[in-house]
């Protein structure tokens, strides 16, 4: 029997690992082809399937696709679009399938957060409904971190890395100007929710040494007294303060302070602007000379910081997901499982879909100190290995040098569609 083809997307907001996902998809697939055809990606995420605009990644060279390992960002497009229910929209899921019968495509790999597991797991409910043979697999992806079940989420460990280095960094140029310039510097990352990366923030400075810092989690109220309090008696302590702050931190009414009233695509409140928020505070308040920075993309590109943890996993949850494929599995998500803390050790597993779609997993509390304004010694036991290794991509010129894909589409087969 001929094997039947893959399709490939990558969804929401991209990582510096993502495309190491994506190689481990492609060339596991490649070491099967008597068991697994040519994967197709989608063209901008699940757009590409939806119109039809599918990447023969067959046309790509073997050293293009193990070059991916090493680049950041989307290789083929990712995309901010959330599929409905199946009850308020068939027709896009009717189309999917529609692609996928037309190409004869029998497997379904969908690289994301929670909200793509979400649509991976409706896939998978809709190819039983339609009697179409489909394996849909997710594959986690968040810098956010905020995937339940698996024990980190690939791409967290990389911005974690980041973070956590250019804080340390920002902090020495802070201690060396603050008796005649900047008191205080402020460093907004992401973070709706979930304030993974604000506790990775904490790693910029050992236990002992903590004092300039102060973290501002999503998971805990903001109170401005507490805060301006901490910083004047750091400032009066050390000379300076640094802050690092998630950008969905809430006031005691339970509204975001950055929230600038527009949704995005998954029908989020879209934030940005705390950090310059927090800056007119101290301002205002205890009138110290202040710097801000947003983290911005800068934290979810740096690939030429990247964790070599978080490479590797990134990479093995891909491979995983063709083979739990090939293996008969279907509407499950490969995930991390720890071993041990030191060393520290881990395998791949598998959960399904359902546990893991629409599902946040915040800061547990005991990894945030009682005040609210630190990481804890367990916090820090968990995160440390996340960070650990150096997995630089190859310099040109003095540059990281990134693969860029032909990114060849296969012929249409259908009429164009119309949402």
């Amino acid at each position: 029997m001929k094997p039947r083809h893959a399709f490939y997307a990558q969804s929401g907001g991209v990582t510096a690992v993502i495309n190491a996902s994506a190689c481990g998809v492609i060339e596991t697939a490649r070491a099967h082809p008597d068991r697994m055809g040519t994967v197709y990606a989608g063209l901008n995420g699940i757009l590409g399937a939806l119109h039809e605009d599918l990447i023969d990644t067959g046309k790509e060279s073997t050293e293009a696709i193990r070059a991916l390992r090493h680049t950041p960002a989307g290789a083929f497009g990712s995309a901010r679009y959330k599929l409905k229910g199946l009850d308020e929209n068939r027709a896009e899921y009717q189309r999917l399938i529609d692609v996928f019968r037309a190409h004869d495509i029998g497997y379904f790999f969908y690289n994301g957060g929670g909200d793509s597991q979400d649509t991976a797991h409706k896939v998978a409910q809709m190819g039983a409904q339609m009697d179409y043979p489909l394996v849909a697999i997710g594959i986690p992806k968040t810098v956010d971190n905020d995937l339940p079940v698996t024990d980190c989420c690939p791409g967290f460990g990389s911005a974690a890395k980041y973070l956590a280095t250019s804080l340390r960094e920002a902090a020495c140029d802070v201690a060396s100007m603050a008796r005649t310039s900047t008191r205080v510097f402020i460093l907004e990352v992401m973070g709706r929710h979930a304030g993974w990366l604000t506790a990775a923030c904490g790693l910029a400075f050992e236990a002992a040494e903590a004092g300039p810092l102060i973290l501002l989690f999503p998971e805990r109220t903001f109170e401005p007294h507490a805060f301006l309090q901490r910083v004047r008696q750091n400032v009066s302590q050390h000379g300076y303060c640094v802050v690092a702050v998630s950008e969905g931190i809430r006031s005691a009414d339970g509204k975001f302070l950055a929230e600038s009233g527009l949704r995005d695509a998954f029908g989020h409140a879209q934030l940005g602007g705390v950090a310059p928020r927090l800056a007119q505070l101290i301002r205002d308040e205890l009138g110290f000379k202040y710097h801000w920075a947003v983290a911005d993309y800068l934290q979810r590109s740096a690939r030429h910081l990247a964790s070599k943890t978080d490479v590797r996993q990134a990479y093995a949850v891909g491979r995983a997901a063709v083979r739990f494929a090939l293996e008969g599995y279907n509407s499950i998500m490969p995930v991390i499982r720890r071993k041990s803390d030191e060393p520290y050790r881990w395998r791949v597993g598998k959960v399904s879909l359902g546990q893991v779609a629409n599902q946040e997993r915040p800061v547990p509390a005991d990894y945030i100190s009682s005040d609210g304004f630190a990481i804890t010694d367990a916090a820090r036991t968990y995160l440390r290995p996340l960070i650990e290794g150096e997995d630089y991509p190859p310099y040109r010129s003095g540059l990281p040098d990134y693969v860029r894909l032909k990114n060849l589409l296969v012929a249409r087969r259908l009429p164009p569609f119309t949402s």
